[in-house]
């Protein structure tokens, strides 16, 4: 161990399974973090948190300075208020509530967007995929809302392989 570092020593454990010897088993060693790990895994996530802080600084400046314009939409108008008529309870839509929803909806998706890419940087890719958007979801609370729409990576390669299994195994065995 070296003495710059002011970690606790790592303390070995036997890497054995209940039915073996524990004696025929040499102690593994637990992998040491550094300090210079350490630092750039601090240097990380403020770097995280100072892209989300940007992002929400200048959205919230362009609402407060009456930058946005209201006569341009990035979402479609027409399915924002379908949308809302889906509900039951809702009977009539005044004319602003569509343009506020496009809104929240462009901030949500732009926030998401940057979430995914900060996960695409973390394992340095420059290209977005759509891991990066389930791991973005899956590390926010406020977008617990979209698990079910957006499953993770995991579960979708297991029912991609089972259903390429199935496929596999009807023409293994093609009925008379």
């Amino acid at each position: 161990m070296s003495g710059s570092n002011n970690l606790p020593p790592v303390q070995q454990y036997m890497g054995y399974h209940g039915n073996q010897d524990p004696q025929l088993v040499e102690p593994a060693q637990l992998p040491q973090t550094t300090t210079t790990s350490i630092n750039s895994q601090q240097n990380l996530a403020q770097h995280q948190h100072q892209l989300l802080q940007a992002f929400w600084g200048s959205q919230l400046s362009e609402v407060e300075n009456g930058q946005f314009d209201f006569r341009v939409h990035q979402l479609p108008l027409a399915r924002i208020k379908k949308v809302m008529k889906t509900d039951e309870d809702v009977k009539m839509i005044s004319a602003e509530a569509p343009i506020i929803f496009a809104k929240s909806c462009e901030i949500m998706i732009l926030e998401l967007t940057l979430r995914a890419w900060i996960h695409a940087e973390e394992n340095k890719r420059r290209t977005l995929q759509r891991s990066d958007i389930a791991a973005a979801i899956s590390k926010t609370d406020m977008f617990d809302f979209l698990i079910d729409i957006v499953p993770r990576e995991d579960s979708s390669r297991n029912t991609t392989s089972a259903i390429k299994a199935e496929k596999v195994g009807e023409n293994a065995n093609p009925s008379v």
